[in-house]
């Protein structure tokens, strides 16, 4: 294998592409980035994440530390503002509906991407790493903006990659607070029923980084990546020649 095939691989585009002659006698494009599942999939997790993330919230701040209170005083003060559910009963319940929600959405999501092959548009992989730092530096520190070849670039593959992880530590976790008796295996796994409370809530904390991160992308990549969202399709991809 010659060097430069060891660094290149060809580049996995959306199925659907269509080209034609705008008005203005210029080439226009469109790609089906987002099929129907993906987005209602998206928008249902977007949902579900911000109640989960109130109601977990003021689920803390019950008992607002962790393992005995030694000394006793809070870990942390959360904002009522930013709690959903006025109390522990409350919360609890709109934590464990949307909890389902949120797992049933994640198990159809993940089966669409692996039946139809989408995955691969997005699936981080050793091909992206030399990628990630010239766009970290693009988005973060106003590098130049790298030529894109896919309809993902590294670094939101490595984010996106990522959110799949956090997604399943999350999930498992939950599993552990909710039946603590019943999951006690999953609960030594991870160290003990106190430590699995810990990464449950940095769990949360990730996913905010992740959901910032996110909203930065968004921004620089202007109102027709947010489009995409809706539509499912994207308007002369900058990846399309």
């Amino acid at each position: 294998m010659s060097s430069t095939s060891s660094h290149w691989r060809r580049p996995y585009l959306p199925a659907r592409i269509l080209r034609w002659t705008s008005t203005k006698a210029t080439p226009a494009s469109a790609a089906y980035e987002h099929p129907l599942i993906v987005r209602y999939c998206h928008w249902l997790n977007t949902t579900s994440l911000f109640i989960l993330a109130g109601s977990g919230l003021q689920i803390f701040m019950a008992f607002p530390s962790f393992g005995p209170k030694i000394p006793q005083h809070d870990l942390v003060h959360i904002p009522a503002k930013l709690r959903l559910g006025g109390w522990l009963g409350g919360a609890l319940q709109w934590h464990i509906t949307f909890a389902w929600i949120y797992l049933a959405t994640d198990i159809i999501y993940v089966l669409y991407q692996i039946g139809s092959g989408n995955y691969r548009q997005f699936l981080f992989t050793t091909w992206d790493i030399r990628g990630v730092w010239p766009m970290a530096r693009f988005y973060f520190f106003r590098g130049a903006k790298p030529p894109a070849r896919e309809s993902y670039n590294p670094l939101q593959k490595l984010a996106y990659t990522s959110v799949i992880l956090f997604g399943i530590l999350s999930v498992w976790t939950g599993f552990v607070l909710y039946k603590p008796v019943q999951f006690s295996a999953l609960a030594w796994l991870l160290g003990g029923f106190h430590l699995a409370r810990i990464w449950h809530f940095a769990m949360l904390w990730l996913f905010v980084l992740f959901v910032i991160g996110h909203l930065v992308m968004v921004i620089l990549h202007g109102w027709n990546n947010f489009v995409s969202m809706i539509t499912g399709w994207k308007h002369n991809p900058d990846y399309l020649p």
